[in-house]
């Protein structure tokens, strides 16, 4: 092998290293290699209607000739990345944000409720983590009830829920804003207990030593401990909560949000429609996380944290 081989594989190999050191390598990876097995799935999963067709109709096909078929269908079981892709185009780039038709339109609906969830949970959940941390009373009662609530399925809660608050009026924006409230208050509960109580012994004997009150404790000590935690629990809730909104939307048979267009495309058969309102959910989601993140960054510097 000549020197000049050697040196270019060795370039080779310090470039995929430097790319794979990063975020953006390992993550390029894992979503090419489910593109790849969802092309791979879409094939699988439509076939057997396209046999079924050719064999009726008596025509000759060949593998080449299935897999175009399998990756064209207007209603398959499992739609090709490339006809999601094409369904959300229509929908975001090509539609008014105004029109019913909008995937912009309905993820704004969805993305109101998601938003004042989270935020009813947040400040929620830091309460309750305050009172747990600094009332033994309150440890012993409310958190096995706090647990305990998460064991509740969602799906069975929501319609009543939905029922309860309807009964008394609220209708809307809020009862989908309870269920988001619901999952995601969880998270920042337990994420604010382990971050109020991570100062060691020795910091807080130094505290007592400055004859520091609990009230003066708390903001200069626990407060500022738990804040990598409280982001770090803020991340899964905004997604927990994007959910909650979506199986809000369910049992009401919304005309509006993601969850409307889940139904509408249950009941039409679209299953390109679902995709594309799935894949919308995940890359909003994926924005509110990145979002979150966006802010602790922000947040830990302005603190003097090393990033």
């Amino acid at each position: 092998m000549t020197t000049e081989a050697v040196a270019l594989g060795k370039g080779n190999r310090s470039l995929m290293a430097s790319a794979m050191a990063g975020q953006a390598g390992p993550v390029t990876l894992v979503l090419l290699a489910v593109i790849a097995i969802w092309y791979a799935g879409a094939v699988y999963m439509n076939a057997p209607w396209e046999i079924d067709r050719f064999e009726k109709h008596k025509i000759d096909w060949s593998a080449g000739d299935l897999v175009r078929a399998t990756m064209m269908q207007t209603r398959p079981i499992l739609p090709a990345p490339h006809q999601v892709l094409m369904e959300m185009n229509n929908t975001i780039f090509q539609k008014k944000i105004t029109s019913k038709r909008s995937l912009i339109y309905h993820s704004w609906v969805t993305l109101s409720s998601t938003l004042l969830g989270f935020a009813i949970g947040g400040i929620l959940g830091i309460l309750l983590a305050v009172g747990i941390v600094h009332n033994r009373t309150l440890e012993k009662s409310l958190m096995p009830w706090v647990i305990s609530s998460q064991t509740i399925p969602i799906l069975a809660i929501a319609p009543m829920i939905i029922v309860v608050l309807g009964a008394i009026g609220l209708k809307g924006l809020v009862p989908k804003a309870i269920i988001s409230t619901y999952l995601c208050f969880f998270p920042i509960t337990i994420g604010m207990v382990k971050g109020l109580r991570s100062p060691g012994v020795l910091e807080m004997d130094l505290m007592r030593t400055f004859n520091a009150s609990r009230w003066q404790t708390f903001w200069m000590l626990r407060w500022p401990s738990s804040v990598p935690f409280l982001f770090t629990s803020l991340k899964v809730a905004i997604a927990i909560s994007l959910v909650g909104a979506i199986v809000g939307e369910l049992p009401t048979g919304a005309q509006a949000g993601l969850g409307a267009r889940l139904l509408a495309g249950s009941y039409y058969g679209q299953t390109i429609q679902i995709w594309s309102a799935l894949v919308t959910a995940a890359i909003l989601a994926g924005l509110l996380v990145f979002l979150i993140g966006v802010i602790e960054r922000v947040v830990l510097k302005k603190m003097g944290a090393r990033q």
